[in-house]
């Protein structure tokens, strides 16, 4: 049997990179979706391609409450519940010294990070059946630190502490809490970020990168899936406030 089969599973920021990889694995695996996103057009065709039957979506900021309570009671209207969260919606924020960061962007990227998961986790745990999964999103960088990227850095690891206390509180339900941490992996976004702290071409920027990373390359979008795999499956029944890491070693 497919290791998601009849599952439900809701996952922000699903209509590119790592969330949509995420959602060709799951469906794949039996899993029917409701993803939820800015980009309304990328989420139509990602519905398409998905199948109509298996996924639906709904657009939403993640920063605004009342549309990620829409957005989650459209998923629950069509499904009843969902097994599996994937809080995924982020943005990358200034790559700029602290003296020089802009505020409104730092306060932006705490923002859709940390109050936009926070939104999602409130709005979705009432419908989460349990012994489901729910998954936040961190990076590498919630792990550690590094120049040039404070409102990124500060962001992801405060998705840490907000998963450690959703872990405790409801553990009761055997639902479990988890944050995962992918290394550099290779898309537009993690592109973006590469050649604005390099400031090289993007291919020059990449090898600079990989050169970070103890296993010498970036990692994929279906490697970051597979994690998610993981995590969302009955396989990691005893794996809750835990902060996954799949990094190359960069954390290590």
């Amino acid at each position: 049997m497919a290791r998601l089969q009849d599952k439900v599973a809701l996952i922000t920021g699903g209509e590119s990179g790592i969330g949509l990889a995420t959602a060709r694995l799951f469906v794949s695996e039996g899993a029917k979706l409701h993803l939820v996103g800015i980009e309304e057009a990328k989420l139509t065709a990602a519905v398409e391609e998905l199948g109509g039957e298996n996924a639906s979506s709904s657009v939403a900021d993640v920063t605004d409450e009342s549309a990620v309570a829409r957005a989650v009671a459209e998923g629950v209207e069509r499904y009843g519940r969902f097994d599996v969260v994937v809080s995924n919606a982020g943005i990358s924020g200034a790559v700029s010294e602290i003296v020089d960061y802009p505020s409104d962007v730092f306060s932006r990227t705490l923002a859709v990070h940390i109050l936009g998961g926070f939104h999602v986790l409130k709005h979705t745990i009432p419908h989460v059946s349990d012994g489901g999964s729910i998954i936040i999103t961190s990076s590498v960088v919630g792990l550690i630190g590094a120049p040039g990227v404070s409102g990124y850095i500060a962001a992801k690891h405060g998705q840490v502490g907000l998963m450690r206390t959703a872990a405790k509180e409801l553990a009761p339900r055997r639902i479990r809490v988890n944050t995962i941490h992918p290394g550099p992996t290779s898309t537009p976004f993690q592109d973006d970020i590469e050649m604005r702290a390099t400031r090289l071409p993007q291919e020059e920027a990449a090898k600079a990168f990989d050169g970070m990373i103890p296993l010498g390359r970036h990692t994929t979008v279906d490697e970051i899936a597979y994690g998610m795999l993981y995590l969302a499956s009955d396989e990691s029944a005893m794996m809750t406030s835990h902060t996954f890491a799949i990094d190359g070693g960069m954390s290590g």
